[in-house]
């Protein structure tokens, strides 16, 4: 995650391609020809390096960006403890229980600002080791203070934004609302397409990554704030850390070349609604891999430590089928949101946009009862579902623990989702005459 300030959003330009080798120069000159590191850099900028895997990774997977800037992102006094740590719920406990759980809309708040916005609700794995994600939601009501700038060294962030205006490049106005998946090994990429060919899923060239743009300040007081291990610090410096006039390199760039400091990954920002969906035309209901959007592979082929999913507008012709995601009990675990709308396997009304569900490791789950009753009973034409809705899941191959904050402070859990969605289930066996 870059350093992060939240303004006032303005448009911009991007370039697009996903995975793709770029470079962006705000000045005209900016980027060096022929030489990463010259001995004098163009307008007296100081060249420096991000490197997002190790030197000696294989050349399809090294990860790298040169950035060309005003002040080196080193010349910052040292870091101190950040005062609101306990209030910030980041530093958490988690515990690893079998129950299914489903959240209420998570509360807005009108007085945070980013920072104080996030909430860690589940995870797992260890920071410090390099392994796992977490799981976040975050509700912000204002701007995040002028001279205040955000990054994190625990991992690449997915932002789900769920209400309110949220542009990827980390300018928000209003309250926003949504959701944040931080994986702590690895990097997104996107899903192997196999046998469905070429394209279709998400489309490398809707992926937008901005352009380089800076600012010159170099006389103002800036607190950029690093979450590491899960906890806040903050160091002060005199300049602004969006000072990138231009950089060069695959997977790893500067946020609008405006946005300073480490992070893991280019930020980039992809529009939802061009994802191309991918269903049966004839029996049975697919797997809901066929809906993922971006996956972080782990060392075994096909098992992921994250996948993100999406289950979007989209129609349903299959014959002779349940047509609703059937129950099943999961080797994944299965965090859910809700962006919009309704989702169809859950009709009841208790899965909410701006709320959630987590199903772990082997917990069964599957439509409601009354999802149940509707769709085995439905008349099987051509339907499309989904119309104003957009649900999510992120999806491990890790056992997910969860937050006390998540169980039990949010006052959010739903005590009774168990009994709501499946105890009206009755017996429907009829043993042969």
């Amino acid at each position: 995650m870059p350093a992060t300030h939240f303004k006032t959003p303005e448009r911009y330009k991007y370039l697009n391609g996903f995975g793709s080798f770029h470079e962006s120069e705000a000045l005209e000159g900016a980027l060096p020809i022929g030489a990463n590191s010259p001995q004098k850099p163009p307008y007296g900028l100081y060249a420096e390096k991000l490197s997002g895997t190790a030197f000696t990774a294989p050349r399809h997977e090294n990860l790298q960006t040169w950035l060309y800037r005003i002040l080196p992102s080193a010349a910052h006094e040292p870091f101190r403890t950040y005062p609101d740590n306990a209030s910030v719920h980041l530093i958490t406990q988690l515990d690893y229980v079998p129950n299914q759980f489903r959240w209420d809309p998570f509360d807005m708040d009108p007085e945070a600002d980013w920072i104080h916005g996030l909430k860690h609700l589940a995870g797992a794995g260890d920071m410090t080791m390099k392994t796992g994600l977490g799981i976040y939601v975050f509700a912000a009501g204002r701007d995040m203070d002028r001279g205040t700038a955000m990054y994190s060294s625990d991992g690449d962030m997915l932002i789900v934004a769920q209400h309110g205006t949220l542009d990827i490049q980390t300018e928000l106005e209003g309250p926003v609302r949504g959701y944040i998946l931080e994986l702590y090994q690895g990097h997104f990429i996107l899903p192997e397409l196999g046998p469905i060919g070429s394209n279709c899923l998400a489309n490398a060239r809707d992926f937008q990554i901005p352009l380089a743009r800076f600012d010159e300040d170099t006389s103002s007081t800036w607190s950029v704030v690093n979450k590491y291990n899960g906890k806040l610090y903050v160091a002060e410096q005199n300049h602004t850390p969006f000072d990138v006039v231009a950089w060069h390199g695959r997977e790893i760039l500067n946020d609008n070349a405006s946005l300073a400091n480490d992070l893991e990954d280019y930020p980039f920002k992809y529009d939802l609604g061009r994802f191309s969906v991918i269903g049966s035309v004839s029996f049975d209901h697919p797997d809901p891999s066929i809906y993922t959007v971006l996956t972080a592979p782990s060392d075994h082929p096909g098992t992921a430590i994250a996948d993100f999913v999406i289950f979007p507008p989209r129609w349903l012709v299959q014959e002779e089928t349940f047509r609703p995601p059937w129950y099943h009990r999961n080797t994944m675990s299965e965090f859910m949101g809700l962006i919009s709308g309704e989702y169809d396997a859950k009709a009841g009304g208790g899965f909410q946009a701006g709320g959630a569900s987590l199903h772990n490791v082997m917990a069964a789950h599957g439509p409601d009862a009354s999802t149940f009753e509707k769709a085995s009973a439905a008349e099987l034409k051509p339907q499309k579902i989904g119309v104003g809705s957009m649900a999510f899941m992120f999806e491990s191959s890790l056992m997910l623990g969860v937050t006390e904050w998540g169980k039990k402070t949010c006052l959010k859990v739903q005590a009774s989702y168990n009994h709501d969605s499946w105890a009206a289930l009755q017996p429907r066996f009829k043993r042969p005459e």
